[in-house]
């Protein structure tokens, strides 16, 4: 049986839903996929958000609250368990492969990402995206952190089921390319440029 994890989720809509849903979709968009796969989809407010657009797309998550919540509330909508270190769920394509994974806010979560990315990989055909999203770290918001004293606020240790790893561009890369990913694109989100609250990496599975 598949383990389950508890992050806590409730009905609401997360903050960041408002700023990383129209840059997915954008991507979305500019590449048209036909079977999407949104991996830790939560409550499923994000994969709501690209189906809302026309887009045929199916959120997976490792807590049962959170989707029996997205269920709930999305019913045109198809959700399902999922453990990122098992098989994924197959898309209703004739080969059960998906065009596109996104993962919004995720790999922060995971004491393994290297499971997620490996996920990701099985369940795109050959030429497919990989669009993650993380909260961003860079130099200047570093510093930015640590000159007005946030650095307790912005780790959160007392989230339950909050943040365990923090990514930079050049990490979040490298999980990817050590994944088997071709990196194509990389941009911030969320305030202003190099003080990003988060950040969007996509990638793609060699042919």
């Amino acid at each position: 049986m598949a383990k389950t994890e508890d992050y806590g989720w409730t009905e609401d809509v997360p903050n960041s839903t408002g700023y990383l849903g129209p840059a997915v979709l954008d991507i979305v968009r500019a590449h048209k996929p036909g079977q999407i796969l949104d991996a830790g989809c939560g409550n499923g407010s994000v994969t709501e958000y690209i189906a809302r657009h026309g887009f045929s797309i199916v959120g997976v998550d490792g807590d049962e609250e959170g989707i029996k919540l997205a269920s709930k509330n999305f019913p045109a909508v198809r959700f399902a368990t999922a453990d990122f270190a098992l098989a994924p769920v197959t898309s209703d394509a004739p080969d059960g492969l998906f065009d596109m994974v996104i993962s919004t806010e995720v790999v922060e979560h995971l004491y393994t990402p290297q499971d997620l990315v490996r996920f990701a990989m099985d369940a795109l055909r050959p030429g497919g995206r990989f669009v993650v999203t993380t909260p961003y770290h860079g130099y200047l918001k570093n510093l930015a952190l640590s000159v007005t004293d946030h650095w307790d606020a912005h780790h959160t240790p007392l989230w339950h089921g909050g943040h365990i790893k923090f990514w930079s561009r050049k990490t979040l890369g490298t999980l990817l390319e050590q994944g088997g990913f071709l990196i194509e694109g990389f941009s911030g989100v969320g305030r202003m440029p190099y003080l990003w609250k988060s950040m969007v990496m996509v990638a793609r599975k060699p042919v």
